[in-house]
């Protein structure tokens, strides 16, 4: 697994990270059911019909795709609005994933260019950047297509979008993800996979990417045994 990894990460320019898992836990304070809760009572209030099954949703995230998927553009701006100040909020309460930091700054430290692509906010992914002093090392940050959820990865574009600011080819980029949907993703872009399988149950899932970790503490080592040559 070790020499898999280093070899990929020989191979490429830049380390594209998804933000809720790598870097942190996002709904660590403020959780997420709590948040898709707070949702469905926002679309109730508006008078939308709901499916049996959505109240039961504990993903904002699906309730934001779902929402999108009904075609109303006012509601859906309405959905995204409150989800983007709930994601602000949520950041100033987030947990640090073990190693995200350290992942990060041995990133830069071997040479390689960092971004971020998220199906979060921007503003969120920036706020906690910012305020955990990494800000600097990230960039360009990519957060979801303002109330265009269909936008989000898996759709590819948000990962090209980020290999297209960072001026390199897709295969020259290697997106570390802890979802399906981010394995989905870069595959679709061109763009090279490690799954961040941070439940024993992902690990099979992940079996798509390029090489599969456990802990961000694997990639934090490989990242600096690369830094020092």
């Amino acid at each position: 697994m070790s020499a898999d990894l280093a070899r990929l990460l020989a191979e490429v320019d830049a380390i594209l990270l998804d933000f809720d898992g790598p870097v942190c836990g996002i709904f660590a304070g403020y959780p997420a059911p709590k948040i898709a809760a707070e949702l469905v009572e926002l679309l109730q209030r508006r008078g939308v019909d709901l499916p049996p099954d959505l109240a039961a949703e504990t993903d904002p995230l699906e309730i934001l795709r779902w929402t999108g998927s009904v075609g109303d553009q006012a509601v859906t701006r309405a959905v995204e609005d409150a989800l983007c100040a709930a994601e602000c909020r949520a950041v100033e309460s987030a947990s640090p994933t073990p190693y995200g930091r350290e992942v990060i700054v041995a990133a830069q430290q071997a040479g390689l260019l960092v971004a971020a692509v998220s199906n979060n906010s921007a503003g969120a992914v920036t706020a906690y950047l910012t305020a955990h002093r990494l800000a600097g090392y990230v960039s360009p940050v990519i957060g979801r297509a303002y109330a265009e959820p269909s936008r989000m990865k898996p759709n590819p574009e948000p990962i090209l979008q980020a290999v297209q600011a960072l001026d390199i080819p897709p295969g020259q980029a290697v997106l570390v993800g802890d979802s399906l949907s981010d394995i989905v993703g870069a595959t679709a872009a061109g763009v090279r996979s490690i799954g961040y399988a941070n439940r024993p149950a992902k690990v099979d899932a992940f079996q798509e990417a390029d090489v599969v970790i456990e802990s961000m503490g694997a990639l934090a080592k490989a990242l600096v045994e690369m830094a020092d040559g």
